[in-house]
């Protein structure tokens, strides 16, 4: 195309060039005025000539630059406004041409003079300090560079910068095993994995991380994964939406689902699976439990490339309805979130194996026949050697196969990030109305009939009975006025000007501990204190006694909406705010509730769960937390409490053999002591304790001390035993002793408070 220059003849000198028309347009319209204009009368030498300014010949230009050709029909300055319109019109309306030579067109199908050079590069610099590397690729020879494309070479997978330079060794730790998992790396033809790190260790940033590292990036420039569903309960719906935006801001949009008519939330979730592509708009979905078994119907339209199952323990029964839609929903890769996977028995533990590596342990029959019939035979107080060599060993086997696709970490790993946490399990007398109430029922005509199996009545609803009179007689003085069963003639018991209207500590061993005790903290200290029980009808007894004590207080049951959740829990967090007390239903809020603006809480009745008790106590003792923590389990002394926390203890020692690996759990209750519920002791100090047998006490008084790498994990009977008020290291615990404290079992987390980061 002739941009001025003219081409050279035989003998050098310049060919004429045409002065008639321009020989170069950027179409092929020969109709079509040119826009460049003829360049004419060059003068050229035979030797190197002279590039020059075809407009004044005596500027040189540089042999590199191609001269502009002018414009023609500029107009005048005393143009018309319509004849400058049409000036731009025509200019405006020259269709483009790609000024590349030998173009094609679109068919080579490729952006626009871009190409790839070279290699294909991560997102992120794998060599940069402190990166976190999740996938190296295999590194090649000279020759295999030579022979192998490099535009199909892997890449690094390396995590985002703003969140690798954020997560703790642990943490960092954790982000690698799950990308193992959901990316086969761990188990062939397996992509699920089970978090199991205790509560406070940071999980959920551990999966944010993770989920963004999926959505962005693979060994292959693209996107793992275009779609991630998070199912949680309905309380930690809005937590998981503030900890994205948290973590990654605007970068990432997250569908939340916790409220709507059934027919707008079909249609969300019908526009969320027929996203498709990898420039996803909402990429993420949060949706509760509840919500996904009803819309399950939707979501299994499409396929999802992870799904993450938060409080997992929901899932231990492979037979209810939200595992069923869980399971039948496409995803491949699965991950399962719970700090405490053993609850209740090894068979819900297979669940949630069998939920996220379908078959990697066999059948639910295979399972149980294989493992869990030998390993609780072996764990039973009575086994014999036998029995006990046996469970070892299919203890180990099945540590072998698990230990691939679950990962766990113990609060032991906080010591090094947050203050001193102090646990005390506190034994409480009864009083002398609660004694009477309780031995009157063991013994009536109802119970025994339980005992011996002839009952009709139902034994979990005489179980509760126990359990509220152990709280406070005011829980079942309506029993006692009906006469029902157990309760015949029990009004005696109560004195002739009883009222519910109001609160009386004494008539209850524990709530009088529970009184004093928020009476020294009160005055004593700044602190703030969690209550936490299992009933709400204990909760409306906690709001009595601090209207007649005018403690400013807060309650969160399950009768609170989420969003009101989250607004009184974020004014108690604030350290200017007047609130005192924290009332919380452990059933309602025992999940992902972070309190840390208290530092004392109080466990006022044990539940047969032991992951409910674990969840809920661990709500102070968390990230941000930056005072001494005192963690106080309240237990009625020789009653149906202690039968609950031994049966705690058995549950808690299986969790540890399997999840834990912790081989040294001292087995101190068989299976038919556990049993022995419908019985009053009222000659001990501690149940609990006498069980033991303990070697380090002699008459109850503790002569050796607990061994040095003991903690608050470590077993209840390497804890430190108090039978006075001189065993106690907590001086407002030492001032409530006399209210009505009988024995005391205490520990630390750790042994000198380390600074906070």
């Amino acid at each position: 195309m002739a941009l001025g220059l003219g081409e050279l003849g035989d003998e050098g000198e310049p060919v004429q060039q045409p002065t008639n028309k321009a020989s170069a347009k950027y179409d092929d319209d020969d109709d079509d005025e040119s826009l460049f204009v003829p360049v004419e009368n060059l003068s050229w030498t035979s030797k190197r000539p002279k590039p020059c300014n075809p407009y004044n010949p005596l500027e040189h230009l540089s042999p590199y630059r191609q001269p502009l050709a002018a414009i023609t029909h500029v107009p005048n300055d005393d143009i018309s406004p319509l004849g400058h319109e049409e000036f731009i019109r025509k200019i405006l309306s020259k269709p483009f041409k790609v000024p590349l030579p030998n173009y094609q067109g679109g068919s080579l199908n490729r952006a626009l003079g871009v190409r790839r050079q070279g290699a294909r590069q991560p997102l992120h610099d794998p060599y940069e300090d402190g990166a976190l590397v999740l996938y190296h690729p295999p590194e090649l020879s000279a020759h295999e560079q030579m022979k192998t494309d490099l535009e199909k070479v892997p890449v690094h997978v390396v995590v985002d910068p703003i969140l690798s330079k954020v997560l703790r060794p642990h943490q960092r730790e954790g982000v690698k095993f799950m990308y193992d998992c959901v990316t086969g790396n761990q188990i062939e033809d397996n992509f699920g994995c089970i978090m199991a790190d205790e509560m406070g260790l940071g999980k959920t940033l551990q999966c944010v991380t993770l989920m963004w590292t999926l959505l962005k990036q693979s060994p292959d420039c693209c996107p793992t994964v275009t779609k991630v569903i998070i199912v949680c309960p309905s309380s930690l719906v809005k937590n998981w939406y503030n900890e994205l935006g948290k973590w990654l801001g605007s970068r990432i949009q997250a569908l939340a689902i916790d409220s709507g008519s059934k027919s707008e939330i079909d249609k969300n979730l019908v526009h969320f699976m027929q996203q498709q592509g990898r420039r996803t708009p909402f990429p993420v979905l949060i949706i509760s439990y509840e919500t996904f078994r009803l819309h399950a119907h939707v979501l299994h339209k499409g396929e999802v490339g992870l799904v993450i199952c938060d409080e997992g323990h929901r899932l231990k029964n492979s037979e209810n309805q939200t595992y069923q839609a869980l399971t039948n929903l496409n995803a491949k890769r699965r991950i399962l979130l719970s700090g405490t996977p053993i609850q209740n028995d090894l068979l819900e533990y297979f669940s949630l194996l069998h939920f996220v590596n379908k078959g990697i342990l066999g059948t639910a029959q295979e399972f149980k026949r294989r493992f869990e019939t030998p390993i609780l035979r072996g764990r039973d107080a009575d086994a014999t050697d036998s029995d006990h060599q046996k469970g070892e060993e299919k203890l180990q086997e099945l540590l072998s196969i698990v230990n691939k696709c679950i990962i766990r970490r113990t609060q032991a790993l906080l010591t090094k990030y947050l203050p001193v946490k102090i646990e005390h399990v506190v034994c409480c007398n009864l009083s002398p109305i609660q004694r009477g109430l309780y031995k009157k029922f063991v013994s009536s005509k109802m119970a025994q009939g339980l005992v011996t199996g002839k009952a009709s009545f139902s034994s979990l609803a005489a179980i509760t009975q126990l359990k509220k009179l152990c709280n406070h007689p005011d829980l079942v003085y309506d029993k006692c006025v009906e006469g029902a069963e157990g309760f015949e003639d029990s009004l005696g018991y109560f004195p002739s000007d009883y009222t519910t209207k109001t609160v009386k500590p004494e008539l209850s061993g524990k709530v009088l501990v529970l009184d004093t005790l928020l009476a020294l903290i009160k005055m004593t200290t700044n602190d703030k204190v969690v209550l936490v029980s299992n009933y709400t009808q204990t909760l409306d007894l906690f709001e009595k006694l601090c209207r007649q004590r005018n403690y400013q207080h807060v309650r969160l049951d399950g009768t609170m909406t989420i969003k009101k959740r989250a607004k009184i829990v974020e004014r108690f967090n604030d350290p200017s705010s007047p609130e005192f007390i924290f009332m919380l239903s452990s059933k309602a809020g025992g999940c992902g509730l972070n309190l840390i603006g208290a530092n004392r809480l109080v466990m006022f009745d044990p539940d047969w769960n032991p992951a409910n008790d674990e969840q809920a106590m661990a709500r102070c003792w968390r990230d941000g937390q930056k005072k001494q923590c005192y963690i106080y389990r309240l237990i009625a002394t020789g009653t149906i409490e202690e039968k609950i926390f031994q049966r705690q203890t058995h549950k808690k020692a299986l969790s540890s053999c399997v999840v834990d690996k912790e081989q040294d759990v001292e087995r101190h209750f068989s299976l038919g002591e556990l049993r022995e519920l419908f019985t009053l002791n009222e000659d001990t100090l501690s149940d609990t304790h006498d069980k033991f047998k303990c070697r380090r006490c002699v008459n109850n008084i503790q002569v050796k001390p607990p061994p040095e790498d003991s903690d608050c994990n470590s077993d209840l009977s390497q804890w430190t035993h108090a039978v006075d008020k001189k065993g106690l290291t907590d001086i407002l615990l030492k001032g409530a002793w006399n209210s009505s404290v009988t024995f005391v079992f205490h520990h630390r987390s750790h042994e000198e408070q380390r600074q906070t980061v």
